[in-house]
């Protein structure tokens, strides 16, 4: 079955504030041992947006106005850390379709990518242009064009950084390398067997 074409991602933002977000911040190491990624999403940021108790700290998250919100958006560095898939499970599953950041850690933008889940990197600038944005007007939608390496957010248009690769998998629908592998088995097989000395 062929994957979705994600060529672009339209909905309410958040703006998780911070440079060098690690992944041990998105997800605590210890919400780790689970057999699935189902539920993790409940526990993101889980350390920066709880108290000891478990109630609700002062965090954009837990702000009810971005309640719902489909695109996170964050500083310098984001998912640095260790190579944990976790994290951008954790994003996924907490309802993320897409992040912009100033800049990603190399491993956390391939896991997302694996997830059909876009990142887009814009300069310190225009991030501070569309948080302002979204803090004016929470129910604004922000449009990230995947295909032209765009969003729109009100009357604005800002350029974003998808390296070409990865908006080739995600705009051809061939961001997961597991799917192709699957749909690919056929093809697999019959090499396998031409090479003549593996057993059939």
């Amino acid at each position: 079955m062929a994957l979705e074409k994600i060529t672009e991602v339209v909905g309410r933002a958040v703006y998780v504030q911070g440079n060098d977000i690690d992944t041990d911040r998105i997800i605590p190491a210890r919400f780790m041992k689970c057999v699935t990624f189902d539920g993790l999403g409940e526990f993101l940021f889980y350390d920066v947006r709880k108290d000891d108790d478990g109630n609700d700290k002062e965090h954009s998250l837990n702000d009810p106005r971005f309640s719902g919100a489909s695109i996170l958006i964050s500083n310098a560095n984001f998912g640095c850390g260790s190579s944990r898939e976790h994290a951008p499970q954790a994003l996924y599953r907490y309802g993320f379709r897409a992040v912009i950041a100033e800049s990603f850690a190399e491993i956390f933008f391939g896991n997302c990518c694996g997830l059909g889940v876009p990142c887009a990197a814009a300069s310190h600038d225009d991030i501070k242009k569309i948080t302002d944005l979204i803090e004016l007007n929470p129910e604004m939608e922000v449009h990230l064009d995947v295909v032209n390496a765009e969003i729109v957010a009100g009357d604005l248009t800002f350029s974003v950084d998808i390296p070409a690769a990865a908006r080739e998998a995600l705009t051809q629908g061939r961001w997961d390398p597991i799917a192709e592998l699957q749909e690919a088995e056929a093809v697999i097989a019959e090499r396998v067997s031409a090479l003549g000395y593996l057993p059939g």
